[in-house]
C-alpha cells in the first residue's frame, strides 16, 4: 500500500484571504484581551497585497487610496512596501505625512475641496514642493492660483464610464467627478499656462468585479487616447504637454461572498496595459487601489448578546452595528460571517462546537435604533447562542473608516497583527470621548427681548 500523498500547502501569498482562513483561537484570544467590538488588521497581509500589486504592475506607479484605511500602522506598512499615497482630503494628507510619506509620494485628489483643505495643502506644498494636486474642476484651478500655488497639477477627467459594486460608488460617469472628457484636453492645456501639469487621472469606481472589467478597459482606453492627444496634438497651434503619467484609478474588487472567485489581477494588469497602449515616451501608467490592499486583511469581531426567535425570522443580536460597520446598511453590502463559538446555552451548558451545529438561517442585528442596522438577513450560520463570538470578514476596507458615533456610541478599538505580535493601534473610545469636543455650557443670559438664552448661539 503506497504512502498517502501529503496535503497540498496553501500558496504563500494567496489571491484572497477568506474569513475561514483566520485562526479562530487567535481571534478568540484577542477578543478576550481587548473586548468587543474589535477590529483586527493583519499588517503582514497588507504587505502581501502590496507585493501582489507591484508584481502585477511592475512598470506602473502604484498609489494606495488612503481613504480605504487611514490607520497609522497600515499607512506605515504600505509606505514600507513601496506604494505611494493618494489622499482625498487634507486630513488624509496630514495622516500620510505623519506616517512618513514625503511630498514626492503624496497625491492630493480632492473633490470640491473646502477652502481650509486647499489652504492646508498649499501650505504643505511650500515645504514639500513635490506634492501633486489632482484637480477635477476649472474653478479649483482658479482657487489654487488665488492662493499662489503654481506647482504640480494633475487634471482629473470624467470619462463617462463608471463601474463599481454599488451605484453610490460609481464615479467614472458621475458629473461630480472630473472635467468632462470632451473639455479635458482644453482644460489641461489652459492649466499648463499656470501650473506644472504632470498627469491626467480618471477612476471608474470602487469594488469593480470581474463582470465589470469591460467598463474598466473602456475607461483606460479613453485615457490612453487623451494622453496621446495631449502629448502629440493634431492641432499644430497646440503645444504638447510633457506628462509624467496617466492615472487610471483603482477600484479593483475583492470577493466578499465565500464562493465568489478572486480577481485575476495579472489578467487585469495585462488588459490595462493593452488598453492604454501605446503610451508616449516618458509617460508612465499609474494606478491607485485601496480596497484591494486592505479589505481581506481585516475582520470585525462581535459578541452575541441576544437570540430571539420570532414568527418570521431568528434574530441574533450582537454588540456591533452600523456605527461600527456601515457598509451593509449603506450599500446593502455582503460581508461573510463566521461563528467562532464560545457561548453558553441558556441552562449554562456548553453547546457543540460551531462546526458541529446545524446551519440555521438568522438575521444578525446590531444595537442601533434603526431597522436597517443589520449585518445580514436570513444567513445560514452555525446556530448561534448567547456569548458566541462572530467574525465579520473582509472588513479591512471602509470598515473602521466609516465608523461613527451615531446613537452616541463610542467607536471600537483596533488591534494590528505584525509578524505574530498584536498591538492596540486605536484605543476604544469611552463615553467621555463623545462629549470631549463640545463647548462648555454657557451661563444663562438675557437678550434684548428679555428672553433667556441657554443655547450659546449668541457667543
Amino acid at each position: 500500500m503506497s504512502d498517502p500523498e501529503p496535503a497540498a500547502e496553501s500558496p504563500p501569498n494567496p489571491s484572497v484571504r477568506r474569513v475561514s482562513d483566520w485562526d479562530a483561537d487567535r481571534l478568540a484570544g484577542l477578543a478576550a484581551d481587548h473586548g468587543m467590538p474589535l477590529y483586527v488588521q493583519d499588517l503582514d497581509r497588507v504587505r502581501e497585497n502590496c507585493e501582489r500589486l507591484r508584481d502585477a504592475f511592475p512598470d506602473a506607479e502604484v498609489r494606495y487610496a488612503v481613504k480605504a484605511h487611514t490607520g497609522r500602522a497600515v499607512l506605515e506598512a504600505v509606505r514600507e512596501a513601496g506604494l505611494d499615497a493618494e489622499c482625498a482630503s487634507a486630513g488624509e494628507v496630514d495622516r500620510a505625512l505623519a506616517a512618513g510619506f514625503g511630498g514626492s509620494r503624496l497625491h492630493y485628489t480632492a473633490v470640491n475641496p473646502p477652502a481650509r483643505d486647499l489652504d492646508y495643502v498649499v501650505g504643505v506644498a511650500e515645504a514639500e514642493p513635490d506634492i501633486t494636486v489632482t484637480v477635477g474642476a476649472v474653478d479649483t484651478l482658479d482657487r489654487l492660483a488665488e492662493r499662489g500655488y503654481d506647482g504640480r497639477v494633475c487634471v482629473r477627467v470624467n470619462p463617462g464610464v463608471g463601474a463599481g459594486h454599488h451605484e453610490k460608488v460609481r464615479t467614472g460617469g458621475a458629473a461630480k467627478f472630473g472635467i468632462p472628457f470632451d473639455r479635458a484636453a482644453e482644460a489641461a492645456r489652459d492649466a499648463a499656462d499656470r501650473f506644472d501639469v504632470v498627469g491626467i487621472h480618471a477612476h471608474a469606481g470602487s469594488g469593480i468585479d470581474p463582470d465589470q472589467l469591460d467598463s474598466h478597459r473602456e475607461l483606460v482606453a479613453r485615457m490612453g487616447e487623451l494622453t496621446r492627444e495631449l502629448a502629440s496634438p493634431d492641432d499644430a497651434d497646440a503645444d504638447p504637454l510633457d506628462l509624467e503619467y496617466v492615472d487610471v484609478g483603482g477600484g479593483f474588487g475583492v470577493p466578499y461572498e465565500e464562493d465568489a472567485p478572486a480577481l485575476d489581477l495579472p489578467a487585469v494588469a495585462e488588459a490595462t496595459r493593452e488598453a492604454v497602449a501605446p503610451l508616449p515616451a516618458g509617460v508612465d501608467l499609474a494606478i491607485e487601489p485601496g480596497r484591494y490592499v486592505v479589505a481581506d486583511a481585516g475582520v470585525l469581531l462581535t459578541r452575541v448578546n441576544t437570540v430571539k426567535p420570532t414568527p418570521d425570522e431568528r434574530v441574533v443580536g450582537v454588540d456591533a452595528g452600523m456605527t461600527d460597520l456601515l457598509r451593509p446598511a449603506m450599500y446593502d453590502a455582503y460581508h461573510p460571517i463566521r461563528n467562532l463559538g464560545g457561548g453558553r446555552e441558556r441552562d449554562g451548558s456548553d453547546p457543540p462546537a460551531p462546526d458541529e451545529r446545524e446551519a440555521t438561517p438568522v438575521t444578525v442585528a446590531g444595537p442601533i435604533c434603526e431597522t436597517g442596522d443589520v449585518l445580514c438577513r436570513n444567513r445560514a450560520l452555525a446556530d448561534p447562542v448567547r456569548g458566541d463570538l462572530l467574525a465579520v470578514g473582509i472588513a479591512g476596507a471602509y470598515g473602521y473608516e466609516m465608523a461613527n458615533q451615531y446613537n452616541s456610541r463610542p467607536r471600537p478599538a483596533e488591534v494590528a497583527l505584525d509578524d505574530g505580535t498584536a498591538a492596540v493601534v486605536r484605543r476604544r473610545e469611552a463615553l467621555g470621548d463623545l462629549t470631549a469636543v463640545e463647548r462648555e455650557a454657557t451661563p444663562d443670559r438675557t437678550d434684548r427681548t428679555g428672553r433667556t438664552d441657554r443655547t450659546g448661539a449668541g457667543r
